[in-house]
């Protein structure tokens, strides 16, 4: 499918049948976004991670293109805090994300915070344009891939 025609992007629960093709929208997003950040984890790794955690056991978001496109983006909550937040590369800047950031505000609408490496200056942008703010500068040494990261916190105006 062509991601300059307009197609109807459907953001929906995930499914079993979904772990597969979001674990590749997982690799191929943390590719293109992250290259100098080393991935502990092979690419069997994570889409057998997909299917027996993330999928069947998490709040999994993905953004389906239908028929011919099919998985696009994915996002994963697990109470507070927006997890996982991935998008085919040629998709990005097309409102998916937004839309994803939207519906995090909606199933947390206490607050939200999350992750993201420092390396990552789009996504920074991105979620600061949303409203989250960074608290929290670590050096790596609480993640797997030892990276110095960001915590962002949304808090919603009172």
């Amino acid at each position: 499918m062509n991601p300059g025609s307009e197609v109807v992007v459907t953001i929906r629960r995930a499914a079993g049948p979904d772990a597969h093709p979001a674990a590749d929208v997982w690799l191929r997003s943390f590719a293109a976004a992250l290259p100098t950040v080393v991935s502990p984890r092979s690419a069997d790794d994570v889409r057998d991670y997909f299917r027996d955690v993330v999928v069947p056991l998490r709040e999994i978001w993905v953004a389906d293109a239908g028929d011919g496109g099919g998985i696009v983006g994915l996002m994963v909550v697990n109470g507070d805090e927006l997890s996982q937040l991935y998008l085919e590369p040629d998709w990005r800047g097309r409102g998916l994300g937004d839309r994803f950031v939207a519906l995090a505000k909606e199933r947390s609408p206490g607050g939200l915070q999350l992750w993201t490496f420092q390396v990552n200056k789009p996504a920074h942008r991105f979620y600061e344009r949303h409203g989250f703010v960074a608290v929290e500068f670590t050096d790596g040494s609480g993640n797997e891939e030892r990276e110095p990261d960001v915590r962002y916190v949304w808090e919603p105006e009172s």
